[in-house]
């Protein structure tokens, strides 16, 4: 929990102090996490924000996964690919300008995770060199020209704070990208063509992942959330109409009259709300996380593999 404040309070940071003036004091004053906390997360400012673009990056891999982009021909996997990446930079507009503009002007560490994900883009963009005999001609470098290019266009763009969406730049972009590949016909009709459909729906992260925004994630909530209210979250949110003893066994409560008593808490609370009979009728309650609960449980993202933090 205190992992996610502290990402989430770096971007605000980074977003507005640049990240050569915002300190580990800032972070951790925004996030209302002492300095003992944020030290035995991460080993200093830069492993801070290696962490955010690590989440960032799994949560635009978490979108392009849930649109199946792998299974699509080359030419539609990039469109598809680009667009789905201009949508997430349009919904967060701060976590874009900390990772694509900010993390420009990080340390060696971050600038050679960035690198590896501009390896990673540029792999991408070569696989178009097996699209026909004319495109195997191109020199492999070009994608790594086409990705730096397209990354300059959007650091120019985030820079200056333009009010227009990223995603209407989807043509143009893919008209430079297909052009040495397909040729000139290919890249006048991917100029012309319409958005390959509505902008993505914002994902959940990937587990293991911390959701970073501008927003605070307890922001709203009057309670202090424990790890072990975490866990109940957590258990609602993986199965839907849960009972109050599956609960408890998830969550590792042992105490029935203590998990009852959580689960109504946080009901008046407004974070869970109970679809089932519950005792009046002698039926087993079913638990679900109501919409504040649900962006309670995103922002806190607990993995059962973080269980020993």
């Amino acid at each position: 929990m205190q992992r996610a404040r502290l990402l989430s309070a770096a971007v605000v940071t980074v977003e507005e102090l640049g990240y050569a003036r915002a300190s580990v004091a800032h972070i951790t004053s925004r996030a209302r996490v002492s300095r003992r906390t944020f030290y035995d997360l991460f080993s200093d400012r830069e492993d801070c924000l290696l962490a955010v673009m690590d989440d960032a990056v799994a949560l635009v891999a978490g979108e392009l996964e849930s649109a199946n982009v792998e299974s699509l021909p080359w030419r539609e996997r990039v469109g598809m690919g680009l667009w789905t990446i201009l949508c997430f930079l349009d919904r967060e507009p701060e976590l874009a300008r900390v990772c694509v503009v900010q993390g420009a002007r990080g340390g060696q560490l971050v600038l050679e995770r960035r690198e590896e994900i501009l390896v990673r883009l540029a792999a991408v963009l070569d696989e178009g060199r097996m699209e026909s005999a004319r495109a195997a001609q191109v020199p492999s470098l070009t994608a790594e020209g086409l990705v730096g290019a397209a990354v300059a266009i959007l650091h120019k763009r985030l820079l200056a704070r333009r009010r227009e969406p990223l995603s209407g730049l989807l043509g143009e972009l893919m008209s430079m990208i297909v052009l040495p590949y397909l040729g000139p016909a290919a890249a006048r009709r991917e100029g012309a063509l319409p958005a390959p459909g509505p902008a993505p729906v914002v994902s959940a992260p990937t587990r293991g992942g911390d959701r970073v925004s501008r927003e605070d994630p307890l922001e709203g909530v009057p309670m202090r959330l424990t790890y072990r209210t975490a866990r109940v979250l957590e258990a609602i949110a993986e199965r839907p109409g849960v009972s109050n003893r599956l609960v408890a066994e998830h969550a590792g409560i042992s105490d029935q009259g203590q998990v009852s008593k959580l689960l109504a808490r946080l009901e008046g609370l407004g974070l869970l709300a109970n679809s089932g009979e519950g005792h009046a009728k002698g039926e087993p309650n079913a638990w679900r996380l109501t919409s504040l609960g649900e962006r309670v449980t995103r922002h806190l993202a607990l993995d059962r593999s973080r269980e020993a933090q």
